[in-house]
């Protein structure tokens, strides 16, 4: 097992460094790296069915554990598979595009979607959210092996990337709804009236006023909750894609 100082990466990230990237989730946990922090924490080393016996072999080194067989309840180690969309049956749900863990997948609200194929994990992710059962896993060659380091580079660069885009805009959202209630509550101190109909219950300027201090309570404790994320996910950051990987092309009505 590696000896790491205070300068060195920590056992996580080393863990993280030999995993596929795949964000599949069929470890049990929500991506590559959660996996390996619980790996680091004394998480068995055999629940990758991306990465198979020679990822096994890998973290089996880095931490000092036996290897062990991958096990059999998680998944089977099988070739690289590409999510394919039957153009022709797509409804332009978008569920797909918010499932895929990369955004390799484009499209927009109510038209046709399709998989960037260079990009595709082969999490199959997007298949269980398709309500019309329009996405095929169909596989890529015979050879059972992980990705190259090179793919999974690549594919952990778009997925951290597809990440801080979500909570950037996640805080975005917050911030435009925080100015929407405080011009709210400055039309209440003008004595406007605004009564709608998500203040309907709130019949006198006083009670639409604690209404909307309230709500803007509530968006100040979610931005500093990003904030906090934020902070907390600083240290594994790495730096984004070129525009041309893909990005967020990506269009939500």
């Amino acid at each position: 097992m590696p000896i790491l100082t205070s300068s060195s990466p920590s056992l996580a990230d080393l863990i993280n460094q030999v995993l596929p990237q795949t964000q599949c989730t069929k470890c049990g946990y929500q991506g590559c790296r959660p996996y390996a922090e619980a790996i680091a924490g004394g998480e068995a080393i055999n629940r990758c069915p991306p990465g198979g016996p020679q990822t096994v072999t890998l973290l089996s080194g880095l931490t000092g554990r036996p290897a062990q067989a991958l096990n059999p309840d998680i998944g089977e180690h099988t070739p690289l598979k590409l999510a394919v969309i039957r153009e022709d049956d797509c409804i332009g749900c978008t569920k797909c595009i918010q499932a895929c863990p990369v955004d390799a997948i484009v499209g927009a609200a109510k038209r046709m979607h399709t998989v960037i194929a260079s990009e595709c994990t082969g999490c199959d992710l997007c298949v269980e959210p398709c309500p019309v059962d329009c996405i095929d896993m169909i596989t890529i060659g015979s050879d059972i092996a992980p990705p190259s380091r090179e793919q999974a580079n690549h594919w952990q660069m778009r997925y951290e990337y597809r990440e801080s885009r979500l909570q950037r805009e996640a805080k975005e959202q917050q911030q435009r709804r925080l100015i929407k209630l405080e011009s709210k509550l400055g039309a209440l101190d003008r004595g406007e009236s605004i009564q709608k109909a998500s203040t309907a219950t709130a019949q006198s300027p006083e009670q639409m006023r604690s209404y909307i201090e309230a709500a803007v309570a509530r968006t100040q404790a979610r931005k500093a909750a990003l904030r906090a994320s934020d902070s907390s996910a600083g240290s594994n950051a790495h730096a984004a894609p070129q525009a041309d990987s893909g990005g967020n092309g990506n269009e939500q009505g």
